[in-house]
């Protein structure tokens, strides 16, 4: 477990090191931008005022490429600046997206074509870190839940991807809070690490399993009937409890990502099974809904 949590750790650091920042004055603006793809055109870029730039460098002049919405519309502006830039010599414009991965193979061909000495830098590895807040619903059916109420949850993921050689899958580190209802007074706080395989995979959407493997939660309840209590006074007694504990719940989701903007818009149906955990025996309903954006 110690292991585990310290790879993870420099995993985490590792990404938020990964790329250099340098930067630039493009039409009287400063920008800190990273540099994808360096040569005879550069592709520059970076997460500004909560949306993904891109910009095209050639010798020293730096221009945007964008991609407006008029009347619902996209305007693809940026397929005329490639046209104007690359007369075509980077491949196919017309399937060039605006995305890191889109343009980077996009600049990538056309540095080739005019340059034979230009020679691309294969990665070994790609590290992405996703953040998602969530809000959601479950009854909690890891625990008593004698009426099976519905309590709020809400949360969020840190979620660590590969884009490279491990695209389908992530490892996600999960908050979780709980809150009681007026049928179940019941509250925890959970720190959980997850492994998930995304069977489905493209640009657009994801459809994943997800593992819980590991679990920390701190939790109180206070409702707890006292039978003694009752029996003495003819009214009936309750008492409260807390406490936390570390397990290895072992179980088992689905969900799905959604691209929408410049995250992705994502639906988890949480815990619907579990191995070596004991459940109250009610249909699971554990459901949650959020925004991922990455840092």
């Amino acid at each position: 477990m110690k292991r585990l949590l310290i790879t993870l750790c420099v995993l985490l650091t590792a990404t938020l090191t990964i790329s250099a920042q340098d930067a630039y004055q493009v039409n009287g603006s400063q920008y800190q931008l990273k540099t994808a793809v360096e040569g005879p055109i550069s592709l520059l870029w970076n997460s500004i005022d909560g949306s993904y730039r891109y910009f095209i460098k050639e010798g020293d002049e730096i221009e945007e490429l964008s991609n407006t919405r008029v009347d619902g519309k996209y305007q693809e502006e940026y397929k005329q600046v490639l046209r104007q830039r690359t007369a075509g010599k980077g491949g196919n414009i017309d399937k060039t997206k605006l995305t890191l991965s889109s343009l980077t193979d996009y600049f990538n061909a056309y540095n080739k074509a005019v340059d034979p000495n230009y020679s691309v830098e294969e990665k070994n590895i790609d590290l992405q870190l996703l953040l998602g807040p969530f809000a959601g619903f479950s009854n909690e059916i890891f625990t008593d839940n004698p009426s099976n109420a519905t309590l709020l949850v809400v949360g969020a993921d840190l979620e660590l991807t590969d884009q490279v050689m491990l695209k389908r899958h992530a490892v996600v580190l999960r908050f979780r809070q709980t809150f009681e209802s007026g049928g179940y007074k019941y509250n925890a706080s959970q720190f959980s690490l997850n492994y998930r395989f995304k069977f489905i995979h493209n640009d657009r959407l994801s459809v994943f399993a997800n593992a819980k493997f590991v679990a920390f939660t701190a939790s109180s309840r206070d409702d707890i009937p006292n039978p003694a209590f009752g029996e003495a006074s003819g009214e009936p007694e309750f008492f409260s409890k807390s406490g936390s504990d570390l397990s290895a719940p072992a179980t088992f989701g689905l969900g799905l990502d959604y691209t929408l903007g410049n995250g992705k818009l994502f639906v988890t149906y949480n815990d619907i099974v579990g191995i070596g955990v004991d459940s109250n025996g009610e249909f699971p309903i554990d459901f949650s809904v959020g925004y991922r954006f990455r840092l």
